[in-house]
């Protein structure tokens, strides 16, 4: 099997996870919000930064440093596996030794009790046997499948029945602890491998791993600094209406586009040697993004207010407005978020380390201010802010690096982002307004709007849009990804020129299959 043929199916499988995972995700949140308050999440998510913090001082990133080199030993599986517990113990060692000043730093003294009892996820989490991180090095995405999805199945069986028992924020720290523990018992039922204590290649390892611990934090700088001002001047109330906003608008990143990248990632550095052929790849992917996930945040934009109360209930009114906010930043995430991978790939980590530095050097001081003088809104437009200027730097560096034209890269995104474009505003202008109450989102008002979104999507998705047929990226293997018809009837399509190996789209069947002539 060709390497695109195994990106194809990573990514079927790697995406098949994150489905799966999301529903088990989606089904959580509906019974947790019911049961518990948001004043519980922002307590969670109060310790849950501290653990981040210490997290990424030690994420040496192994994983990916044992996926770069073709030549890894025992040695470096042992040491990459000493790294981590090592780890482990130390940030379980430094929660305990923080509880007290982090409680102090909130006001919140029921933080230190559940930093306490987090320490320990923390240490069991640095003895996950390293042997599974071979399960994406050899590309061998169906056994990784069944680990992450097994982790989440496990989570999810432990932390509902203890919210139902025990109706307290207590249910998500044990939760996290437990699942953690489950993970790691499964880690080690999957792969035959045994790690060893041994620092033997620790230095090899390090040295790719500096440039990965540099990013790490400076992505933490990036997603969470914000938790830190919010929970120190809003409280933890507003701390949880402002993540769970965050967590969902970053779903179409997370769960559609991370994903993808973590199936892309070896194929990207098996390539790396061959700048034009990962050029192709990389816009094939960029395009495939786009055409997946930024309509995905289009529309969770356009029915924020519906969603938040079906789905959360009047309890999380507040975060309609900030999921209308940070949906926007959501897609500046979504369309730089592969760069990453093609930087990692060519080993120019410090490339992208600088891209964010400028990231958080802009959103820093611009959260700060926002937050204290506009609140937590004001906080979700320095997002928006800042995520905006640094996109296109990230786009310019990119392109120059794989040799590609700024026109070749517009060119594989501009249709699915005017088609999300003209989504949203169809939804916003003719669809019904805003609920207040629970009992105007009632199911039927939420369906109201449903026929103007499936106009749009299938005007998009049957190539009627006024510029004419959408191109499926020239050299993705679409049929590769195993989709079943339709059971309805279109027309038959030709794909253009720019195409190589002339192929016919037979959209009835949602596949390419080869014309007669060039069979």
């Amino acid at each position: 099997m060709n390497i695109r043929r195994k990106m194809a199916h990573g990514v079927v499988w790697m995406v098949g996870f994150k489905v799966l995972e999301r529903s088990l995700g989606v089904l959580s949140m509906l019974v947790l919000a019911r049961l518990l308050v948001p004043a519980d999440f922002g307590l969670v998510a109060m310790a849950t930064s501290v653990i981040a913090l210490l997290e990424l001082f030690s994420a040496f990133g192994v994983d990916t440093a044992l996926i770069q080199r073709a030549d890894a030993s025992r040695a470096h599986y042992d040491s990459a596996w000493t790294l981590n517990a090592l780890a482990g113990f130390a940030i379980g060692t430094c929660l305990i030794l923080m509880a007290i000043p982090v409680a102090a730093f909130y006001n919140e003294p029921r933080v230190k009790a559940v930093l306490c009892v987090l320490a320990a996820g923390a240490m069991i989490q640095g003895l996950e046997n390293i042997g599974v991180v071979n399960f994406r090095k050899e590309m061998q995405f169906d056994k990784e499948f069944r680990f992450l999805l097994a982790k989440k199945v496990i989570g999810f069986a432990i932390i509902v029945p203890l919210a139902f028992a025990w109706r307290s924020y207590w249910a998500l720290v044990a939760g996290i602890v437990l699942g953690r523990a489950a993970g790691v018992g499964l880690s080690y039922v999957l792969h035959p491998f045994r790690p060893r204590f041994s620092l033997a290649a620790a230095k090899d390892l390090l040295h790719v791993s500096k440039w990965l611990l540099t990013q790490n934090f400076i992505s933490f700088l990036r997603e969470r600094s914000p938790d830190f001002v919010i929970g120190r001047f809003a409280g933890p109330s507003a701390l949880g209406v402002f993540s769970v906003a965050h967590e969902i608008s970053n779903m179409p990143s997370t769960e559609l586009v991370a994903p993808i990248n973590r199936a892309i990632l070896p194929a990207y550095v098996k390539l790396a040697q061959d700048l034009p052929a990962l050029g192709r790849e990389y816009l094939s992917v960029m395009a495939m993004i786009a055409l997946v996930a930024v309509p995905a945040v289009a529309g969770v934009a356009a029915t924020a207010s519906f969603l938040v109360l079906l789905v959360l209930g009047p309890a999380w009114v507040e975060v309609a407005i900030l999921l209308q906010i940070l949906a926007f930043f959501g897609i500046t995430q979504v369309l730089q978020s592969n760069a990453y991978a093609a930087f990692l790939a060519i080993g120019q980590h410090q490339v992208f380390v600088k891209i964010n530095g400028m990231h958080v050097a802009i959103l820093l001081p611009l959260a700060s201010f926002a937050t204290v003088f506009y609140g937590v809104e004001g906080a979700a437009w320095a997002y928006v802010a800042a995520g905006t200027v640094v996109l296109p730097v990230n786009f310019i560096i990119i392109t120059r690096f794989l040799h590609l034209s700024g026109w070749q890269f517009v060119s594989s995104v501009w249709r699915p982002i005017c088609s999300a474009a003209v989504l949203y505003l169809v939804v916003r202008t003719f669809g019904p307004p805003a609920p207040t109450t629970d009992e105007n989102a009632s199911i039927f008002g939420s369906l109201a709007r449903m026929p103007v979104v499936c106009c749009c999507n299938s005007a998009i998705l049957s190539n009627e849009m006024p510029w004419g047929p959408s191109v499926v990226p020239p050299s993705w293997p679409v049929s590769t990804v195993g989709m079943k018809p339709l059971g309805t009837s279109c027309a038959r399509y030709t794909v253009p020129a720019r195409v190589p190996a002339a192929t016919s789209i037979v959209t009835t069947e949602c596949r390419i299959t080869p014309r007669r002539d060039q069979a």
